[in-house]
C-alpha cells in the first residue's frame, strides 16, 4: 500500500536509505552515504506533503518524493521539452530485503499518475552515472538521458544523469 508519509515515518526513512546506500556500496556503486539522503531532505518532503511511503505489513519498506518546484541543481539541465509544468522524482528507495519484488515499480507508478492528474508534460528525475540498473530501470519505463549531468560532491566523484519521460 502506497500511503502519505507519516510524522514518524521520516526517522525510519532514513534508516531505511541507509541500508539502500550501505547495499549498494557492496556491490561497488557509491550513491548514497551518510550525506545523502540527509534527514534534513526528508524533512523538507515531508513539511512539503510531497514523501510518500510503500508498506508492507504495517512497515515502511520504499519511498519516493515528487513535487512541481524544479530545484535550483536542475536549472541548466537542457531538458527535452520545455519547462512548464513538470513532477520532478526524489530519493526513491526501496529496502534490500524488498527489492526485485515491483516495489519500484509500483511508486514510479503511483508517480506518474500523480503526474498525468496534475497534466504534468513530463517527469524529471536523475539517477547515478555508476547504477546500471537504475539506468536500466528507468529507460524500460521510457524515460530518456536528457544530455544534463549534476554532480555532488558529497556523493560521489562521477556525475547524475538527468532523465524526462515525456507525459504529453
Amino acid at each position: 500500500m502506497i500511503r502519505p508519509a507519516l510524522d514518524n515515518d521520516v526517522k525510519v526513512l532514513l534508516a531505511l536509505t541507509r541500508a539502500c546506500g550501505a547495499h549498494m556500496i557492496r556491490q561497488g556503486i557509491y550513491q548514497w552515504n551518510e550525506h545523502y539522503p540527509s534527514l534534513e531532505a526528508f524533512v523538507s518532503d515531508f513539511n512539503r506533503n510531497a514523501l510518500w511511503v510503500y508498506e508492507i505489513n504495517g512497515h515502511p519498506m520504499g519511498c519516493v518524493s515528487f513535487y512541481t518546484e524544479m530545484d535550483p541543481e536542475y536549472e541548466s539541465t537542457p531538458w527535452i521539452t520545455p519547462n512548464s509544468k513538470h513532477l520532478y522524482v526524489h530519493r526513491l528507495a526501496v529496502h534490500p530485503e524488498h527489492q526485485k519484488k515491483n516495489v519500484a515499480r509500483a511508486l514510479m507508478d503511483f508517480a506518474e499518475n500523480h503526474a498525468r492528474e496534475l497534466a504534468c508534460a513530463s517527469v524529471r528525475l536523475d539517477t547515478f552515472s555508476q547504477n546500471p540498473r537504475n539506468l536500466k530501470f528507468y529507460a524500460s519505463r521510457g524515460y530518456q538521458e536528457t544530455g544534463g549531468t549534476l554532480y555532488f560532491p558529497k556523493q560521489s566523484v562521477h556525475p547524475f544523469v538527468t532523465l524526462e519521460l515525456i507525459l504529453t
